[in-house]
């Protein structure tokens, strides 16, 4: 069979992979041309474009790459068409996904959706067009399913997240960081994004002077320069950098400042205390604040449905206050009790049984299948 994957950033690639395996060991003939990066390459899809080149968040810096994005939504539907796919496999990245899985479904592609776009939060006007689209949607958070029921009456998939395998094969080997081995360790976690990087790293960075005892250490994702990765952190006497160890990294760690995505699932999941770190365009979060409808960005407060590691956003993501909370992950253990029952909470609810990407695989087959 030939499967076309469509993912859009660094956590993408890493489910893309992974689902790429479980499509591989089902379907020994599989032929697979994918958008992602260097995970679903070396799992053996054939890599067409670069996450890198297609990562781009908030309203302003989407208008101001509107012409970028336009010819990729060109390139990939010619691509598609080409290729002939038996089936077309969306992961996030709903800005685009959503409209390749439109044009697809036109051209009588079948179209899988895995990691379901969070029309909860926001853009739920995006529902009717999905269920025409979608032949099936798979979703990874355990509300999700009863959301899309009672919301909309539409039956999706729920198959667990993807995260809980990826987190369990690591736990299962050791991770060494020579340079560093025996210090103690504060993680940064700026993200995958360049605008996003350049926003938020700088004000990470500031708290280091202030807790000499601690080594800084920031997770350099795969796919970023390094000449322009180490100028944003060159002036920084007491800080390293490690590149694709995110997790080796965070096993290291006392702590950690995470920028809001799926990064702040697996700190929590690897049982590292975290303060969440946001900070987008004036408009862009103007906008966000308006349009979004949720209490908490933290996947780890979204899916407990509490705040259990504290966010700081926007103009609250500033040197004072992750001093003031990163001290209290360090030093208060009356706050890192809590934030350890908690993280043992999440991981009772996301267990089940079964890995997410095989369920997700076999949902794959079956579409394929059907007539």
């Amino acid at each position: 069979m030939k499967y076309y994957i469509i993912a859009g950033e660094a956590s993408g690639d890493l489910h893309g992979a992974n689902l790429i395996k479980s499509i591989k060991s089902m379907d020994q003939h599989a032929q697979i041309k994918c958008w992602g990066g260097e995970l679903m390459q070396a799992a053996g899809g054939e890599l067409v474009k670069h996450y890198s080149d297609l990562a781009y968040m908030g309203f302003v810096e989407v208008v101001s790459n509107l012409s970028t994005i336009l010819n990729n939504i060109r390139f990939c539907k010619k691509d598609i068409k080409a290729f002939a796919p038996d089936v077309l496999i969306c992961i996030d990245y709903p800005g685009f996904n959503l409209r390749i899985a439109k044009w697809a479904k036109q051209e009588k592609i079948k179209v899988v959706y895995f990691i379901a776009p969070q029309v909860w939060a926001w853009k739920e006007n995006r529902v009717p067009a999905m269920r025409a689209s979608i032949d099936r949607l798979l979703c990874i958070l355990p509300f999700e399913k009863k959301y899309f029921k009672d919301r909309w009456d539409w039956e999706v998939d729920y198959v667990g997240h993807p995260l809980m395998e990826v987190i369990a094969a690591q736990n299962n080997l050791a991770h060494p960081l020579p340079s560093l081995q025996g210090q103690n360790i504060i993680a940064l976690l700026p993200g995958s994004r360049k605008q996003e990087i350049e926003k938020k790293l700088p004000i990470m960075l500031s708290v280091a002077i202030h807790f000499p005892a601690y080594q800084f250490v920031v997770a350099q994702a795969p796919g970023l320069n390094d000449e322009w990765f180490n100028s944003l952190i060159s002036t920084q006497l007491n800080v390293h950098v490690v590149k694709a160890s995110t997790y080796a990294l965070l096993q290291h760690s006392k702590a950690a400042l995470v920028t809001s995505g799926t990064a702040t699932l697996e700190t929590a999941l690897l049982n590292v205390p975290q303060v969440v770190c946001y900070k987008g365009s004036p408009i862009t979060y103007a906008l966000a604040k308006y349009f979004v409808k949720i209490k908490f960005i933290a996947l780890v407060n979204l899916i407990m449905q509490k705040e259990v590691v504290k966010e700081l956003i926007q103009d609250e993501l500033n040197t004072d206050n992750l001093v003031l909370e990163l001290t209290k992950l360090l030093e208060h253990s009356k706050t890192q009790n809590q934030i350890s029952a908690d993280y043992a909470s999440l991981k009772e609810i996301l267990m089940t049984g079964e890995k997410a990407t095989d369920v997700a695989a076999e949902i794959i087959m079956e579409t394929i299948q059907k007539k």
